[in-house]
C-alpha cells in the first residue's frame, strides 16, 4: 500500500471542517444592572436560543454586551453564552 499525502490531508481536512461547522443550539444570558435613580431594581435578566456554531454564537452573544445612560439611568448588559 503506497503512502498517499494527498488522501491524507484530504481526510484531514474533512474531518476539521465537520468538527467547526457543527451547528447546535447555545443559551444566551444577559443580565442588566440598573444605577443612577431610587427604586430602580437591583437586577435583571433575558435569556434566549442562538442556533450556529459556538464561536459565532459566543460573538452574537457577546455582542449584545454594552453600557448606556438615559434619563439619568445607567444600565449596563453584561452577556455571556452557556
Amino acid at each position: 500500500m503506497k503512502f498517499r499525502p494527498s488522501l491524507v490531508l484530504a481526510l484531514i481536512s474533512l474531518v476539521l471542517f465537520s468538527a467547526t461547522s457543527c451547528t447546535k443550539k447555545y443559551t444566551c444570558h444577559c443580565d442588566f444592572k440598573y444605577t443612577g435613580a431610587p427604586g430602580l431594581p437591583d437586577s435583571n435578566a433575558v435569556e434566549w436560543e442562538i442556533t450556529d456554531t459556538k464561536s459565532k454564537a459566543e460573538t452574537i452573544c457577546k455582542g449584545e454586551s454594552k453600557t448606556f445612560d438615559k434619563n439619568n439611568i445607567h444600565t449596563v448588559e453584561t452577556c455571556y453564552l452557556y
